[in-house]
């Protein structure tokens, strides 16, 4: 057996913010307190509120690591997926949200890490080293990420191109992707909307997806990019 080793948090020694905006940022017991109150929270106000209904649930995993991607028209998004996850991974999930939005101040830094535990990825100044950092965190902690393969919300509810991002991540590794296809999100809360609408909200989860034999090189990413988009075209519920 070996020897028992007490390690420092990985955030440990940053100021509090700085805490709240870092990629190794570890929750605590207050943290996971929080976590938990929200979350009861939120799943009582989309079932209340919008009538929220998962199909194919079960394709969800149970046990970390693992990434849900889905489309992006709203600021329910994160919320609506993160329903869908088990009550025992939320501690270890982490919407990777827009640094600009949700950590550009103080204040939205706190309630983004405290309540919806995400983790910033910056737009405007977003290289490899910081999708890196996101990969290896996600290889070596089993964690669970919810991100948006077309980087930003669309205007008019219709699908955009995926980004090759989500290929930097999961390329030559085991970890699963959780296609999804939100549908109602974008009629509740709109881009220019400040207060959602009581509009009914359904998930649809797809198969889960591994690329461990896919190259983690452009070519690769652009690859992954396109299976995965083709994948959540598929959930799309017929008219």
């Amino acid at each position: 057996m070996q020897p028992w080793k007490l390690q420092p948090a990985r955030d440990h020694g940053l100021s509090l913010v700085d805490s709240f905006r870092s990629l190794h940022r570890e929750n605590g017991l207050v943290a996971a307190g929080f976590h938990f109150a929200w979350w009861s929270a939120v799943r009582g106000y989309l079932k209340a509120w919008h009538r929220l209904h998962i199909h194919g649930r079960d394709h969800v995993p149970l046990q970390p690591p693992f990434i849900l991607i889905a489309n992006h028209t709203s600021h329910l998004d994160s919320l609506v997926l993160a329903a869908a996850v088990p009550w025992h991974l939320h501690d270890r999930l982490f919407p990777i949200a827009a640094g600009d939005v949700f950590f550009e101040t103080s204040s939205r830094s706190a309630l983004s890490a405290l309540l919806l535990n995400a983790l910033p990825l910056w737009r405007k100044k977003c290289g490899g080293h910081a999708l890196q950092q996101l990969r290896q965190r996600l290889l070596d902690e089993a964690c669970c990420y919810i991100l948006f393969p077309e980087g930003t919300r669309s205007r008019d509810g219709a699908l955009q191109p995926f980004k090759n991002g989500l290929g930097m991540l999961i390329a030559e590794s085991n970890v699963p992707v959780v296609p999804c296809y939100l549908q109602g999100c974008f009629d509740a809360l709109r881009p220019d909307q400040l207060w959602p609408r009581p509009r009914p909200i359904h998930v649809y989860v797809g198969q889960p997806a591994t690329f461990q034999h896919v190259p983690n090189t452009r070519p690769g990413w652009q690859q992954i990019a396109a299976s995965l988009e083709a994948a959540m075209k598929g959930l799309m519920p017929s008219k």
